[in-house]
C-alpha cells in the first residue's frame, strides 16, 4: 500500500491557448506553470515523499523536478503516465474540435471512443489503473509517492478508483498543479486531504 499525490502538470500556453497538446514533444511550462510548480515544492517540502514520478513529457517533468530537488530525490520516467495518443487531434484547437461530431462522444460516451489514429479512454485507464497498482506493492503505507502526469488521465484514475462509470469521468475536473491524494490498499482505494504533519491512514477490516 502508498500514499499517492497524482499532480497534474502546471501551466503552458498550449492549455493557456486551448490547443491540445496531446504528447506533443517540447511543450514547457510557461512563467505562471514554473511559479506553479514551485509553489508545489514548497508546499510538500514537509511530507515525507519516497519517490517522485513524472510522465515523459516535458511539462510533467518540469512540474516534477522542483519537488525531487528538495526532498534530495531524482525525478524517474514512468511511461505510463504519460499522456493520453490523441493521435490526429493532437495539436487541434478545442473550439474547433467542439464544433465536431465526434465531440458529443467523448464528452457522453467516451467508453466507446477512440482518437483516430491513436489511443481508447478504456486504454488509458488500464495502463495507469495498472501501473498504480503496481507501485503500490512496491511501498508501504508510510511512503508517500508523487506522481507528475496529465489531466484526462488522473480522472481517468480517479474515476476507477471511486467505482465511477468512465462514461462519467468527464464530470471530474483537475486543474493545472492540482494535487489528488489517493490512498491504496490492496484493491481498495481512499480519498482524503493532504496532511502536512502526516499521519498515515489507518485502515480497518
Amino acid at each position: 500500500m502508498a500514499v499517492f499525490l497524482l499532480i497534474r502538470h502546471g501551466e503552458n500556453d498550449w492549455v493557456k491557448n486551448g490547443k491540445l497538446a496531446g504528447r506533443t514533444p517540447g511543450v514547457h511550462l510557461n512563467e505562471k506553470g514554473q511559479a506553479q510548480a514551485q509553489r508545489l515544492a514548497e508546499e510538500l517540502a514537509e511530507m515525507p515523499i519516497k519517490v517522485v514520478y513524472s510522465s515523459p513529457l516535458e511539462r510533467a517533468v518540469e512540474t516534477a523536478e522542483p519537488i525531487a530537488r528538495v526532498k534530495g530525490l531524482e525525478v524517474r520516467i514512468h511511461p505510463d503516465l504519460n499522456e493520453i495518443d490523441f493521435g490526429r487531434w493532437t495539436g487541434k484547437d478545442l473550439k474547433d474540435l467542439r464544433q465536431g461530431r465526434q465531440w458529443k462522444i467523448v464528452q457522453g460516451r467516451p467508453v466507446s471512443f477512440r482518437f483516430p489514429g491513436g489511443e481508447r479512454f478504456t486504454e488509458a485507464q488500464t495502463r495507469i489503473v495498472d501501473a498504480l497498482m503496481e507501485l503500490s506493492g512496491e511501498y508501504t503505507e508510510k511512503d508517500v509517492v508523487v506522481c507528475t502526469a496529465h489531466s484526462d488521465l488522473i480522472r481517468l484514475a480517479v474515476a476507477h478508483f471511486l467505482g465511477m462509470a468512465l462514461d462519467h469521468f468527464q464530470r471530474i475536473r483537475i486543474a493545472p498543479a492540482s494535487v489528488t491524494v489517493i490512498y491504496l490498499n490492496g484493491g481498495q482505494a481512499y480519498f482524503g486531504p493532504i496532511n502536512l504533519t502526516f499521519e498515515p491512514i489507518k485502515f480497518s477490516g
